[in-house]
Protein backbone atom coordinates (compact mmCIF):
# COMPACT_ATOMS: atom_id res chain seq x y z
CA UNK A 1 0.00 0.00 0.00
CA UNK A 2 1.00 3.85 -0.44
CA UNK A 3 1.04 6.20 2.68
CA UNK A 4 -1.94 8.73 2.81
CA UNK A 5 0.00 12.01 1.58
CA UNK A 6 1.75 13.83 4.46
CA UNK A 7 4.79 16.71 4.61
CA UNK A 8 8.08 16.04 5.20
CA UNK A 9 10.48 18.45 7.57
CA UNK A 10 14.04 17.46 7.73
CA UNK A 11 15.00 20.16 10.60
CA UNK A 12 18.94 20.25 11.25
CA UNK A 13 18.97 21.36 15.02
CA UNK A 14 17.22 19.88 18.05
CA UNK A 15 15.36 23.39 18.58
CA UNK A 16 14.27 23.36 14.96
CA UNK A 17 12.50 19.99 15.24
CA UNK A 18 11.00 20.89 18.80
CA UNK A 19 9.71 24.54 17.03
CA UNK A 20 7.84 22.17 14.37
CA UNK A 21 6.57 19.51 16.68
CA UNK A 22 4.98 22.32 18.49
CA UNK A 23 3.55 24.33 15.46
CA UNK A 24 1.99 20.55 14.08
CA UNK A 25 1.28 18.81 17.22
CA UNK A 26 -1.08 15.89 17.34
CA UNK A 27 -0.84 16.37 13.14
CA UNK A 28 3.20 15.43 13.58
CA UNK A 29 5.09 12.26 13.72
CA UNK A 30 8.83 12.05 14.52
CA UNK A 31 10.87 9.77 12.19
CA UNK A 32 14.08 8.36 13.55
CA UNK A 33 15.58 5.71 11.45
CA UNK A 34 11.77 4.94 10.39
CA UNK A 35 11.85 1.22 10.52
CA UNK A 36 8.83 0.78 12.71
CA UNK A 37 7.11 4.08 11.78
CA UNK A 38 7.13 3.57 7.75
CA UNK A 39 5.31 0.05 7.96
CA UNK A 40 2.47 1.59 9.69
CA UNK A 41 2.19 4.50 7.06
CA UNK A 42 2.01 1.92 4.08
CA UNK A 43 -0.21 0.28 5.92
CA UNK A 44 -2.63 3.17 6.85
CA UNK A 45 -2.26 2.43 10.46
CA UNK A 46 -1.55 5.96 10.99
CA UNK A 47 -2.29 9.08 8.46
CA UNK A 48 -0.34 12.07 10.13
CA UNK A 49 -0.31 15.33 7.76
CA UNK A 50 3.49 15.75 8.88
CA UNK A 51 6.16 13.74 9.27
CA UNK A 52 9.54 14.99 11.11
CA UNK A 53 12.89 13.56 10.16
CA UNK A 54 15.50 13.50 12.81
CA UNK A 55 17.83 11.71 10.30
CA UNK A 56 19.50 15.26 9.48
CA UNK A 57 20.49 16.48 13.41
CA UNK A 58 24.13 15.35 13.56
CA UNK A 59 24.10 16.03 17.33
CA UNK A 60 21.49 13.59 18.06
CA UNK A 61 24.20 10.42 17.00
CA UNK A 62 27.59 9.15 18.45
CA UNK A 63 28.30 7.54 21.46
CA UNK A 64 30.74 9.35 23.86
CA UNK A 65 32.41 8.53 27.17
CA UNK A 66 30.97 10.90 30.04
CA UNK A 67 32.94 9.77 33.23
CA UNK A 68 31.25 6.85 35.05
CA UNK A 69 28.31 7.05 31.93
CA UNK A 70 28.19 6.07 28.09
CA UNK A 71 26.17 8.42 26.74
CA UNK A 72 24.36 7.07 23.24
CA UNK A 73 22.61 9.75 21.01
CA UNK A 74 19.38 8.96 20.27
CA UNK A 75 19.91 8.56 16.20
CA UNK A 76 22.76 6.17 16.83
CA UNK A 77 22.27 3.37 14.66
CA UNK A 78 21.69 -0.27 16.13
CA UNK A 79 24.78 -0.97 14.10
CA UNK A 80 27.31 1.37 15.03
CA UNK A 81 25.76 0.61 19.19
CA UNK A 82 26.79 -3.01 18.26
CA UNK A 83 30.20 -2.78 17.31
CA UNK A 84 31.37 0.37 19.25
CA UNK A 85 34.63 -0.37 21.29
CA UNK A 86 33.41 1.94 24.33
CA UNK A 87 29.51 -0.19 24.39
CA UNK A 88 32.05 -3.34 24.15
CA UNK A 89 33.79 -2.63 27.34
CA UNK A 90 31.63 -0.78 29.58
CA UNK A 91 27.94 -1.85 28.51
CA UNK A 92 28.26 -5.35 27.00
CA UNK A 93 25.03 -6.41 26.82
CA UNK A 94 23.72 -3.42 24.73
CA UNK A 95 26.36 -4.87 22.04
CA UNK A 96 25.41 -8.49 22.52
CA UNK A 97 21.24 -7.00 22.28
CA UNK A 98 22.10 -4.93 19.41
CA UNK A 99 23.61 -7.73 17.82
CA UNK A 100 20.43 -9.78 17.55
CA UNK A 101 18.02 -6.94 16.43
CA UNK A 102 16.52 -8.23 13.10
CA UNK A 103 18.78 -8.10 10.29
CA UNK A 104 21.45 -6.58 9.14
CA UNK A 105 19.72 -4.01 6.94
CA UNK A 106 17.69 -3.05 9.63
CA UNK A 107 20.58 -2.86 12.13
CA UNK A 108 21.74 -0.06 9.77
CA UNK A 109 19.13 1.96 9.38
CA UNK A 110 17.20 1.81 12.73
CA UNK A 111 17.99 3.82 15.72
CA UNK A 112 19.20 3.02 19.50
CA UNK A 113 16.43 6.02 20.16
CA UNK A 114 14.12 5.02 17.90
CA UNK A 115 13.52 1.84 19.35
CA UNK A 116 13.33 2.74 23.01
CA UNK A 117 10.93 5.17 22.29
CA UNK A 118 8.79 3.19 20.05
CA UNK A 119 7.94 1.03 23.51
CA UNK A 120 7.36 -2.21 21.43
CA UNK A 121 7.44 -5.04 24.47
CA UNK A 122 9.08 -7.25 22.20
CA UNK A 123 12.06 -4.77 21.22
CA UNK A 124 15.30 -6.30 21.68
CA UNK A 125 16.52 -3.03 23.26
CA UNK A 126 14.23 -1.98 26.22
CA UNK A 127 15.51 -4.93 28.58
CA UNK A 128 19.33 -4.25 28.61
CA UNK A 129 18.92 -0.54 29.11
CA UNK A 130 16.96 -1.25 32.18
CA UNK A 131 19.06 -3.81 33.65
CA UNK A 132 21.62 -2.03 33.06
CA UNK A 133 19.60 1.13 35.08
CA UNK A 134 19.84 3.85 31.57
CA UNK A 135 18.60 7.33 32.06
CA UNK A 136 16.79 8.73 29.36
CA UNK A 137 17.14 12.40 28.38
CA UNK A 138 14.09 14.87 26.93
CA UNK A 139 14.14 17.51 25.43
CA UNK A 140 11.06 19.84 25.50
CA UNK A 141 9.90 23.38 25.02
CA UNK A 142 11.17 24.02 28.75
CA UNK A 143 14.67 22.51 28.30
CA UNK A 144 15.79 18.91 29.21
CA UNK A 145 14.95 16.48 31.72
CA UNK A 146 16.33 12.99 32.73
CA UNK A 147 14.32 9.89 33.41
CA UNK A 148 15.21 6.94 35.05
CA UNK A 149 14.55 3.25 33.18
CA UNK A 150 11.91 2.12 35.98
CA UNK A 151 9.89 5.24 35.34
CA UNK A 152 10.31 5.75 31.33
CA UNK A 153 8.22 2.45 29.78
CA UNK A 154 4.68 3.27 30.72
CA UNK A 155 2.68 0.99 28.83
CA UNK A 156 2.36 -1.01 25.43
CA UNK A 157 4.04 1.41 22.72
CA UNK A 158 3.88 4.48 25.92
CA UNK A 159 6.33 6.19 27.34
CA UNK A 160 7.23 9.10 29.10
CA UNK A 161 8.13 11.15 26.86
CA UNK A 162 5.61 14.09 26.04
CA UNK A 163 3.54 15.16 23.03
CA UNK A 164 5.98 18.34 22.56
CA UNK A 165 8.78 16.22 23.36
CA UNK A 166 12.42 14.35 21.59
CA UNK A 167 13.95 11.81 23.43
CA UNK A 168 17.88 13.09 22.65
CA UNK A 169 20.05 10.78 24.47
CA UNK A 170 20.59 7.75 26.67
CA UNK A 171 22.95 7.95 29.68
CA UNK A 172 24.38 3.85 30.32
CA UNK A 173 26.27 3.40 33.95
CA UNK A 174 29.30 1.68 33.11
CA UNK A 175 29.18 -1.94 33.99
CA UNK A 176 32.95 -2.44 32.95
CA UNK A 177 33.80 -6.11 33.21
CA UNK A 178 30.41 -7.55 33.66
CA UNK A 179 29.80 -10.46 31.77
CA UNK A 180 26.98 -10.24 29.40
CA UNK A 181 24.34 -12.17 27.76
CA UNK A 182 21.26 -11.69 25.81
CA UNK A 183 19.18 -15.02 25.18
CA UNK A 184 16.35 -14.64 22.05
CA UNK A 185 14.09 -17.34 21.48
CA UNK A 186 12.51 -16.63 18.00
CA UNK A 187 10.46 -19.42 15.72
CA UNK A 188 12.07 -18.08 12.68
CA UNK A 189 15.20 -15.34 11.94
CA UNK A 190 15.04 -12.33 12.71
CA UNK A 191 11.90 -12.39 14.13
CA UNK A 192 10.48 -10.33 17.35
CA UNK A 193 11.44 -12.37 20.05
CA UNK A 194 8.65 -14.23 21.46
CA UNK A 195 11.09 -14.09 24.87
CA UNK A 196 14.06 -13.18 25.61
CA UNK A 197 16.60 -12.18 28.75
CA UNK A 198 19.17 -10.23 29.19
CA UNK A 199 21.79 -10.61 31.73
CA UNK A 200 24.84 -9.01 33.37
CA UNK A 201 26.51 -10.32 36.12
CA UNK A 202 29.68 -8.83 38.30
CA UNK A 203 32.22 -10.98 38.75
CA UNK A 204 30.84 -14.57 39.28
CA UNK A 205 28.50 -13.89 40.53
CA UNK A 206 28.72 -10.94 42.89
CA UNK A 207 25.53 -9.32 41.63
CA UNK A 208 23.33 -9.55 38.47
CA UNK A 209 20.68 -7.69 36.70
CA UNK A 210 18.18 -9.24 34.51
CA UNK A 211 15.82 -8.44 32.50
CA UNK A 212 12.64 -9.56 30.00
CA UNK A 213 11.64 -8.74 27.06
CA UNK A 214 8.19 -9.61 25.85
CA UNK A 215 6.68 -10.68 29.34
CA UNK A 216 4.51 -7.71 30.03
CA UNK A 217 3.60 -4.44 28.47
CA UNK A 218 6.74 -3.23 29.28
CA UNK A 219 10.12 -4.42 29.62
CA UNK A 220 10.81 -5.66 32.93
CA UNK A 221 13.03 -6.46 35.78
CA UNK A 222 13.30 -10.46 36.98
CA UNK A 223 14.49 -8.83 40.94
CA UNK A 224 13.41 -11.62 42.54
CA UNK A 225 16.28 -14.10 40.70
CA UNK A 226 18.81 -10.97 40.75
CA UNK A 227 18.50 -11.04 44.86
CA UNK A 228 18.52 -14.60 44.75
CA UNK A 229 21.81 -14.88 42.38
CA UNK A 230 23.98 -12.58 44.80
CA UNK A 231 26.56 -13.43 46.23
CA UNK A 232 25.90 -17.20 44.57
CA UNK A 233 28.53 -19.13 42.62
CA UNK A 234 28.12 -20.07 38.96
CA UNK A 235 26.89 -23.53 39.20
CA UNK A 236 24.23 -24.45 36.98
CA UNK A 237 22.16 -25.69 39.95
CA UNK A 238 22.11 -23.06 41.54
CA UNK A 239 21.76 -20.75 38.88
CA UNK A 240 18.89 -22.70 37.84
CA UNK A 241 17.19 -22.41 41.21
CA UNK A 242 17.28 -19.13 40.85
CA UNK A 243 15.95 -18.71 37.28
CA UNK A 244 12.93 -20.66 38.42
CA UNK A 245 11.78 -17.39 40.01
CA UNK A 246 11.81 -15.21 36.69
CA UNK A 247 8.68 -15.09 36.07
CA UNK A 248 7.34 -13.99 38.75
CA UNK A 249 5.13 -10.63 38.55
CA UNK A 250 5.09 -11.00 35.24
CA UNK A 251 1.83 -10.88 32.61
CA UNK A 252 2.95 -12.33 29.27
CA UNK A 253 0.69 -12.71 26.18
CA UNK A 254 -1.14 -15.05 25.03
CA UNK A 255 -1.33 -15.34 21.17
CA UNK A 256 -0.21 -17.56 17.87
CA UNK A 257 3.08 -17.90 19.23
CA UNK A 258 2.47 -19.26 22.76
CA UNK A 259 0.00 -19.08 25.59
CA UNK A 260 1.05 -16.80 28.69
CA UNK A 261 1.60 -20.00 31.00
CA UNK A 262 4.39 -21.12 28.16
CA UNK A 263 6.02 -18.03 28.03
CA UNK A 264 6.82 -18.02 31.86
CA UNK A 265 8.38 -21.87 31.16
CA UNK A 266 10.93 -20.29 28.76
CA UNK A 267 11.73 -17.50 30.62
CA UNK A 268 12.85 -19.34 33.78
CA UNK A 269 14.96 -21.65 31.38
CA UNK A 270 15.94 -18.94 29.28
CA UNK A 271 16.78 -16.83 32.59
CA UNK A 272 19.21 -19.70 33.49
CA UNK A 273 20.84 -19.88 30.31
CA UNK A 274 21.71 -16.68 29.90
CA UNK A 275 22.93 -16.13 33.60
CA UNK A 276 25.11 -19.13 32.95
CA UNK A 277 26.64 -17.78 29.68
CA UNK A 278 27.14 -14.58 31.31
CA UNK A 279 28.89 -15.59 34.06
CA UNK A 280 31.16 -17.66 31.79
CA UNK A 281 30.02 -20.60 32.88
Amino acid sequence: MIPVQFDYLAPTSVEEALAALGEHGDDAKIMAGGQSLLPVLRMRLNAPEVVIDLGGISSLRGIRDDGDALVIGAMTTHHDVRDDSLVKEHALLLSKAAAEVADSQIRHRGTFGGALAHADPAGDLGAPALALGAQFVIAGPGGTRTVEAADFFVDLFETAIGDDEILVEVRIPKHTGWGAHYEKFVRVAHQWPIVAIAATVKGSIDEARVGLTNMGSTPLRATATEQALAGASATEDGVREAAQLAAEGTNPPSDLNGAADYRQHLARVLTGRAVLKAAGA
